[in-house]
């Protein structure tokens, strides 16, 4: 039998099914923090106009005020605050993992739960600030 044989013959997947595969908490609370970064950029350049907008003149900061009663733009500020709170508690773990702490597969996987609970508590403090 052939070298290249031998390999088919493993036991080994024969596709990957995506919908078995179960990231671990550390792997989900990664991604979340990089997709949040990610908003974070777009939401310097909201954020950015609206300053520019209200700084421009009166009509333009009472146009800016006006726009903060639409559901729309509560909507998307929430959106903002709640990216923001995530980053940085996750950024804040980052950062105690970069000390050597929390390296550990119990205690990471723990910390990730940790901020996945304090960024939904922080996002509801911020609807309710919002709104």
């Amino acid at each position: 039998m052939e070298l290249s044989e031998q390999n088919v013959k493993k036991q080994r997947p024969v596709h990957l099914d995506l919908q078995t595969i179960r990231f671990p908490a550390t792997a989900i609370s990664s991604i979340l923090h990089r997709i949040s970064g990610v908003i974070m950029l777009f939401a310097i350049g909201i954020l950015l106009w609206l300053l520019n907008s209200t700084l421009t003149s009166a009509e333009g900061f009472a146009s800016v005020q006006s726009l903060f009663d639409s559901f729309l733009m509560k909507f998307i500020i929430w959106g903002i605050l709640t990216a923001l709170g995530y980053h940085l508690l996750a950024g804040i773990r980052h950062l105690i993992m970069d000390t050597g702490r929390w390296e550990e597969l119990a205690s990471g996987d723990a910390s990730a739960k940790a901020v996945f609970v304090l960024a939904i508590v922080f996002s509801v403090v911020a609807g309710i600030w919002v709104w």
